[in-house]
């Protein structure tokens, strides 16, 4: 197993000039717009953070069903899972845990407030609804506040629609009973444009325990719709909805290694919703935006003689201003206050909790262009928690261009936080409400290149993530370690477009993750994978005919007491007929190499799976 991945990887850095993730090959196309860096539209090479982003075309393309499945190809991501497909896992980005990440769908922070720490359950976000996905990296607190310590992953749903009503079915059948569909209705106008989507999966999965048999299935509705309307150059409004409803099923994860239960199974509902308008005044110049927010979510758990609940939700009024002071010149600035409550029963031992706590945020970031080819950022932000009380934070960044050369410098410096969680603060068995926020330093600096009239892109980025007054539950109790949490490491890409039927590269991602543990010993962040390697190609050979593959390759992870996981290399293929315009005919595999790994101790992972399927589009 050692030679073969041996020999995949040195093959895939000898191809490195030929082989990129085709998920990154919209990230450093130059002109491209993105979002998540400054909370407005901005061309991406004037950004100075380092942001990646995965466009509706690569989703098509790929035809996967979960959102986890493109995240993974993008450098610094790492997935674990405790099993198959809904099982609860994990995603790090630069080796920092999915508690130190903010995630927005359509602006809406669909975090869990009654998890053990603040965090997104990724396991249950589909993809098929999905317009595009930004990564943003590094400490982001000063523009979205708590948990934007390692970086924040913005999720449209909404994206440019064509003039009219379009209808979009997708629907997809394959190995252990999968079953897949999707109806989306797209209409827009002159002044308006409205989405929406229902979206389902069910598996009869996979065994989570390795060593058990029985498979534990999932099953996954989700509703989505996204809208605005324009009433003129000067007003707008806009809202959205999101409501998912899941179950997963689950082993026994009280004995090591986990054995099978016939019972056990996870049950969630989420329902959130977001309205607001934008008004712009002074020709243009003076833009507002003001929304409000709020979040339900409900799960619990059936298990034999364990049957707890959580009951959590989140309601948030934002507002966001920009001016700009002149064309080299704009100050953006804004507010925002959240309430947070958790509601939590268990029989074992018996207790109800029911707790909130609010947060309320101020910042300001200046823009400034020096120089014609100059871009430079630097903002301040103050939150005050009704708890622990206030904590501020900075950020700046830069990018620089030489259009004569192609290189792009790209930088950034900032620090963040991540306020204690309700349930660490007023937990009955072990919480303690004088628990102070976590707090982070970040910063990247990259080289970005392009040959051949940009159809070749290469970026190399170094980056630096601390983390300090990190929380744990030690001896019954949540307290605050001494030391510092610390990430070093590269991310590198390569982007080659041969030609218009042809778009192939490679990356690769060296993290080297370090935190104390209750005694301050130092020891290896667990399920991240020293080095990480992500091969793609995409083609289209014929007029009709699409052929894409990528590969994962995961090198020296460890997991919980510095157990040593092995090493993997993960290939996933599709072939697409085009009948028409408006419909195609798909085939696609996952792990076809049929590797047998684990990215949690004692956890399986889906084998072969073959999966057939089709999409349909009715209007222009």
């Amino acid at each position: 197993m050692k030679s073969r991945i041996s020999f995949i990887l040195a093959a895939g850095t000898a191809a490195a000039s030929l082989l990129v993730a085709q998920a990154q090959a919209q990230d450093l196309d130059i002109g491209e717009i993105v979002v998540t860096p400054s909370r407005t539209p901005l061309d991406k090479s004037k950004v100075g953070s380092k942001v990646e982003k995965v466009d509706r075309e690569t989703i098509e393309e790929q035809a996967k069903p979960l959102l986890t499945d493109y995240l993974s190809l993008l450098p610094g991501v790492a997935i674990s899972s405790l099993g198959g497909p809904g099982s609860e896992g994990s995603l790090a980005l630069r080796g920092a845990p999915r508690r130190y990440i903010k995630t927005l769908y359509n602006g809406i922070d669909i975090s869990d407030p009654t998890n053990t720490q603040v965090q997104t359950s990724y396991q249950y976000l589909l993809a098929d609804q999905v317009e595009s996905i930004e990564l943003l990296k590094g400490s982001q607190s000063t523009l979205y506040g708590s948990d934007a310590i390692a970086g924040v992953i913005g999720i449209s749903t909404l994206g440019e629609i064509p003039l009219g009503v379009q209808h979009l079915l997708h629907g997809e059948g394959g190995s252990r009973g999968s079953l897949r569909g999707s109806y989306r209705l797209r209409t827009a106008t002159e002044r308006s444009k409205f989405a929406l989507t229902l979206a389902g999966v069910r598996t009869d999965g996979i065994s989570s325990a390795a060593s058990g048999t029985e498979p534990d299935g999932y099953e996954n509705i989700t509703f989505d719709a996204a809208g605005e309307y324009r009433f003129s150059d000067v007003f707008s409004i806009f809202g959205s909805l999101l409501y998912l409803d899941s179950s997963a099923k689950y082993d026994n994860d009280f004995t090591t290694p986990p054995t099978d239960d016939l019972v056990n199974t996870n049950f969630t509902t989420q329902k959130a919703a977001r309205l607001g308008f934008n008004l712009n005044m002074v020709d243009g110049r003076f833009r507002n935006t003001v929304s409000v927010q709020g979040v339900d979510l409900g799960r619990s758990i059936v298990s034999t003689g364990y049957t707890p609940a959580w009951r959590g939700n989140r309601t948030k009024v934002d507002y966001q201003g920009a001016f700009d002071v002149t064309e080299r010149f704009g100050v953006q600035f804004g507010a925002d206050h959240e309430i947070q409550r958790a509601r939590y029963e268990d029989n074992f031992p018996s207790s109800i909790t029911d707790e909130t706590f609010n947060l309320t945020g101020i910042w300001a970031l200046a823009n400034l262009q020096p120089l014609d080819d100059l871009y430079l950022t630097a903002g301040l932000r103050h939150d005050q928690h009704s708890t622990y009380g206030g904590y501020t934070t900075y950020r700046g960044t830069g990018a620089w261009l030489l259009p004569s050369s192609g290189t792009r410098f790209h930088g950034s410096v900032g620090t963040g936080f991540r306020a204690p969680s309700l349930n660490e603060l007023f937990y009955p068995f072990g919480g303690d409400a004088t628990l102070q926020p976590e707090t982070s330093f970040s910063a990247d600096f990259g080289i970005e290149q392009t040959f051949l009239d940009g159809r070749l892109v290469a970026d190399v980025t170094l980056f630096a993530l601390d983390i300090d007054n990190v929380i744990r539950y030690i001896g019954g109790t949540y307290t605050q370690t001494q030391g510092t949490a610390r990430s070093r490491g590269v991310e590198t890409s390569l982007i080659y477009r041969v030609s218009n039927r042809l778009d192939i590269g490679a990356s690769y991602t060296y993290t080297n993750a370090y935190a104390p543990d209750a005694n301050g010993v130092y020891g290896r962040d667990v399920r991240v994978p020293r080095h990480a390697v992500g091969l793609s190609v995409s083609a289209r050979p014929w007029e009709k005919w699409t052929l894409s593959a990528d590969a994962r390759i995961a090198l020296d992870t460890v997991d919980i007491s510095n157990v040593a996981l092995d090493d993997y290399v993960l290939v996933n293929a599709k072939v697409a007929y085009q009948m028409n315009d408006n419909a195609e005919f798909y085939v696609r595999g996952e792990n076809l190499l049929d590797q047998k790994y684990q990215t949690a101790r004692g956890y399986s992972m889906p084998g072969l799976g073959v999966f057939a399927g089709f999409r349909a589009k009715f209007g222009p």
